[in-house]
């Protein structure tokens, strides 16, 4: 086994955004060093990280500069080119894998994946011709939604279909990528379980997360989810099944629908710290950027146990500011709430500025708590 990484040494992260940004401040909370690299500058991530690498991913000479300045890398986003990953595996430890990111940034091979390994998913077809449309339908029904196979997020690249003549049109507006066919699942609720996974092949989760969307972003969490026990025994255990079935050495979240009939079904995979995940680092002894950290360094893995009962988080987006600077002063006199801002000069519509998190009592405390308070910032 490759010895452990210990504190002092320089850890590298792919991506610049707000989740390298987190994971930074808990690697130097823990004393390691952090170099950051991607395309932009004065990034969320290189605010904090010891220094920042501006180059673009498909500059292999500069992806093994980086690589060969740090002790390993990890990622804070999925869409890496197989190439960079590869250049970098020349030089130093990458966590996770290549494969887990292959498998990951890509709808079709995830969910040839997923099924392959036994999970469920919702009924699916691939798309890459106007006959395989065709029989996709056939075989799937309508609704569905047709999903972009590459660089898809936050309901980016999917289009509903509402029956078989708008078919054509809907593959049209992607572009006519190569796409999933996907049957809509009618669903009670949304949940996630992050999945932290070690060198040693041992695991930890923080249960079942519940989560609602608008506009397709992610908007508000809640933990621990409102669904019986043993639904969310259900979607540890898928969860965990995922991560182990990867191999994946790092963080692992999964997003599930949980049907009316109380069944789980996987929607998708995120090898990496997830925006559903943020409310662990007010609400656990180890929240999922820590145990990130450990995991890619070989060292043992925290104690996920709550500091809390329970905890809410929600996300604050560029609209917050559209009537001006936030009221920060009355989101932060309530009790419990904590802000996180992620150094983002420009607010834009649908941007992810930041995130509010609640701690309280019970779960319906906690969701109550951060909206109110989220409320109050534009009063």
């Amino acid at each position: 086994m490759t010895p452990a990484i210990l504190p002092g040494a320089t850890i590298g992260v792919l991506g610049s955004g707000q989740l390298g940004r987190m994971f930074t401040i808990a690697a130097r909370r823990l004393g390691y060093r952090v170099h950051t690299f991607s395309p932009d500058q004065d990034s969320p991530t290189g605010q904090v990280a010891d220094h920042e690498v501006t180059a673009s991913y498909d500059d292999l000479a500069a992806v093994a500069a980086f690589a060969r300045q740090v002790s390993a890398v990890t990622f804070e986003f999925e869409n890496v080119p197989s190439r960079t990953v590869d250049a970098l595996g020349s030089d130093t430890l990458v966590r996770p894998s290549g494969h887990a990111l292959y498998v990951t940034q890509h709808r079709v091979r995830e969910k040839q994946f997923l099924a392959g390994a036994g999970i469920p998913v919702a009924p699916f077809a691939i798309v890459q011709d106007a006959a395989a449309l065709d029989s996709g339908l056939a075989r799937v029904g309508v609704p569905a939604i047709l999903k972009t196979a590459s660089f898809g997020y936050d309901g980016k690249g999917q289009v509903r279909v509402t029956n078989a003549d708008a078919a054509a049109a809907a593959w049209a507006t992607i572009g006519w990528q190569p796409a999933v066919l996907e049957a809509v699942v009618d669903f009670a609720c949304e949940v996630s379980v992050v999945v932290a996974r070690g060198a040693d092949g041992a695991m930890v989760d923080y249960g079942a997360i519940e989560n609602s969307h608008r506009n397709h972003i992610l908007d508000v969490s809640v933990w621990p989810a409102r669904v019986p026990a043993e639904t969310a025994r259900k979607a540890v255990t898928l969860a965990r099944a995922a991560c182990e079935a990867l191999d994946l050495v790092g963080v692992l979240c999964v997003e599930m629908f949980v049907t009316h009939a109380g069944d789980v079904v996987v929607n998708e995979l995120a090898p990496r710290p997830h925006n559903s995940g943020h409310l662990t680092i007010d609400a656990h002894v180890t929240c999922q950027f820590e145990q990130q950290l450990r995991a890619v360094c070989g060292l043992p893995l925290g104690t996920t146990a709550a500091r809390v009962p329970a905890a809410a988080m929600a996300n604050l987006l560029g609209d917050v500011w559209a009537g001006g600077e936030p009221d920060w002063a009355a989101a932060l006199a309530m009790p419990g709430v904590k802000l996180h801002l992620y150094g983002k000069v420009e607010a834009r519509p649908g941007r992810k500025m930041g995130h509010l998190t609640a701690t309280a009592s019970s779960p319906d405390e906690a969701e109550s708590l951060v909206r109110e308070a989220r409320r109050l910032l534009t009063r």
